[in-house]
């Protein structure tokens, strides 16, 4: 990134490559708007350099995304809520969002309880998707704040959907962001795996950027994704991302993750286990 320029970095949805590109081209048009509306040092592309929780806090930071539990956890009054994504796959709704709880596809399990004594693939500790919608599923099966037989790290959902097709795993918490972008444009990545239930919803992954942006830089990007939202010359683009808009929520609306997360603990389990 050249000296002097803010930073921006998507870098939560990017699986397949066609999400990438698509990612891409939603910040040259941003960017581009962003710039013609007079804000100065807006890079032309993302960096895609940087590791994507590296960016949240970096004082450059002009728009990131981020996940809604580490928004509640690592992030409060360090960073400013610019927007929520409003995204159209199933498991979606307006501004929230769940995950699938994915089997095998020749599993014999048929209920969630089936899965008692399971090896679960998260991608990561501090997902919300991944990890704390799958504690909350499971938190009214746990027995002595145990369920499962183990939990392995896979570092992403497209690794833990492999590692269930393998038998690496039996069951993981896919984001329906996700699984619905691979079904779509990579469908043999989904093909050894079905759903067997969903999760409770909670608002989708957060834009957000620096603390010390002011209200009327935060006015200037949230105009420009409404503009980007309603012209015409970007619908194809949004549906190739399954984009409907953007909508401004609060972060006490991020409040319900941390609710799972009290739910499950009021059950004694208060660690995936």
């Amino acid at each position: 990134m050249a000296e002097g320029l803010r930073l921006a970095s998507l870098a939560m949805y990017r699986d397949p490559p066609v999400i990438a590109e698509a990612t891409r081209a939603l910040w040259a048009d941003l960017g581009a708007r962003l710039a013609a509306a007079g804000m100065a040092d807006v890079p032309a592309a993302l960096d895609e350099s940087i590791a994507h929780d590296a960016a949240w806090l970096d004082p450059r930071l002009l728009l990131a995304q981020t996940c809604g539990y580490p928004f509640m956890t690592q992030l409060q009054n360090r960073v400013r809520l610019v927007a929520t994504p409003l995204y159209r796959h199933p498991g979606c709704i307006e501004a929230l969002g769940g995950s699938f709880l994915i089997v095998r596809a020749d599993a014999g399990v048929g209920a969630v309880s089936d899965l008692r004594g399971a090896v679960a693939a998260i991608n990561d500790w501090g997902s919300n998707s991944g990890m704390n919608l799958l504690r909350h599923t499971l938190a009214p099966h746990a027995v002595g704040g145990r369920f499962l037989a183990a939990v392995a790290r896979s570092g992403s959902h497209r690794a833990s959907i492999a590692m269930v097709a393998r038998g690496e795993a039996d069951v993981a918490a896919i984001d329906c962001v996700t699984f619905g972008n691979l079904a779509r444009f990579a469908p043999e990545t989904v093909a050894g795996v079905r759903i067997l239930a969903e999760t409770a919803k909670t608002p989708g992954l957060p834009l957000i950027t620096r603390s010390a942006a002011s209200d009327a830089e935060v006015h200037q990007l949230r105009g420009a994704l409404a503009d980007l939202a309603r012209d015409p010359a970007t619908a194809e683009l949004r549906d190739v991302l399954g984009l409907e808009g953007f909508t401004a929520l609060e972060a006490c609306d991020y409040d319900a993750v941390l609710a799972l997360e009290r739910d499950a603990a009021a059950l004694g389990y208060p660690r995936l286990a």
